[in-house]
């Protein structure tokens, strides 16, 4: 037998993003900004905190989706069942 470890979960990498922004996009013109607070098993999902609804919008000259408008919430749970995708985002300096 040979001394391989399973790869990463999803579950473990988010645990190594815990304290950094995360952007979490549930559709591709609506999703949740903030700071990963924690990771649950079940129901599979995050925690946010200091959060933000988060509008993207996308044009023909500017393909990539960009933050068109926010919106402040406090706290906020979101299965990952319905998320599409999970940025964790740098700082610019």
């Amino acid at each position: 037998m040979s001394d391989t470890s399973l790869p990463p979960t999803v579950f473990h990498m988010l645990e190594r993003n815990m304290g950094r922004k995360v952007r979490a996009i549930l559709d591709p013109t609506y999703g949740f900004e903030g700071i990963l607070a924690a990771v649950t098993l079940q129901p599979p999902g995050i925690w946010l905190s200091d959060a933000e609804v988060v509008t993207l919008r996308t044009t023909i000259a500017q393909p990539i989706p960009q933050v068109a408008t926010r919106e402040k919430r406090s706290e906020i749970f979101i299965n990952l069942n319905s998320t599409r995708r999970i940025e964790v985002l740098h700082e610019s300096q």
